[in-house]
């Protein structure tokens, strides 16, 4: 590992290994660099279009069929408005959000959000608001990537609404040589950083064995107790678990790792 150095900066020269996809890693790496440590990006995740564009393309034209939509994230955000071009029929829709920036984002655009978390921002917490609670006969639209979770829509289902996924992204693998990262490593990558289990997954397959074997001795950041699990069975030895995925969050468990560690 990297040594560390006492400086007046938050986070005192620490390498961070960014591993947002690439077009969403920017503002996590400037907050980073703004607080005195230094973003290593690689991107372990990629967004594309929908596998199967037409189907998606069906199913928001029916949207006005729909009593409520879900937006699991600022993915699902961006390229479900991008698909869906009119706005008009999520006038129509009661609109609820898994997470602040999702959130943030819809309301950015002029869509009005009726259902969100204040405090969690994952699936548990927006099952808990009681706008989902008596949801019998209603119809639901939940706007996502590829696969993920079916924690949603398993619970709405056993409380009576009628649900569909809508894939308006799909996530994959990105392209990625981690010859010079890995050959880098020791001396530069004091922590890294993972936002989604998509995200470790893919990072685990690019680094490769030898990589694995750099990563479970490398403090790692996630941001579930999900992640967390998955990260112990990869033998993980050091974890830190944030209390959300957004960057100001991320932020806040670097500098409180950063405050238990026995700096020279």
């Amino acid at each position: 590992m990297p040594a560390l150095s006492k400086t007046a900066c938050d986070l005192a020269g620490i390498g961070v290994l960014v591993t947002r996809a690439a077009h969403q890693s920017a503002p996590l790496c400037a907050l980073i660099r703004a607080h005195g440590g230094h973003p290593i990006c690689f991107p372990a995740l990629e967004i594309s279009a929908p596998e199967n564009p037409e189907v998606t393309q069906l199913q928001l034209a029916q949207l006005d069929q729909f009593d409520i939509a879900i937006f699991i994230s600022p993915n699902a955000v961006s390229h479900g408005l991008a698909l869906l071009g009119d706005k008009t029929p999520l006038s129509r829709l009661k609109v609820a959000a898994v997470g602040k920036s999702t959130a943030a984002m819809l309301e950015k655009a002029g869509v009005v959000v009726n259902i969100t978390p204040t405090d969690k921002f994952d699936s548990e917490a927006l099952l808990e608001m009681q706008n989902l609670h008596d949801v019998k006969d209603r119809r639901i639209i939940i706007f996502r990537g590829n696969g993920g979770r079916s924690l949603l829509g398993d619970t709405l289902r056993q409380r009576g609404a009628a649900v569909i996924y809508t894939e308006v992204y799909q996530r994959c693998k990105p392209k990625a040589d981690p010859t010079e990262l890995l050959a880098n490593w020791l001396t530069t990558v004091n922590i890294v950083t993972a936002t989604s289990i998509d995200i470790l997954h893919n990072l685990v397959a690019l680094l490769g064995a030898e990589g694995i074997k750099k990563l479970r001795i490398t403090p790692l950041l996630v941001v579930s107790k999900q992640m967390q699990i998955e990260a112990q069975k990869l033998g993980c030895r050091d974890i830190i678990l944030a209390a959300r995925a957004d960057d100001q969050s991320v932020l806040k468990a670097l500098r409180c790792w950063l405050t238990i560690e026995k700096l020279p």
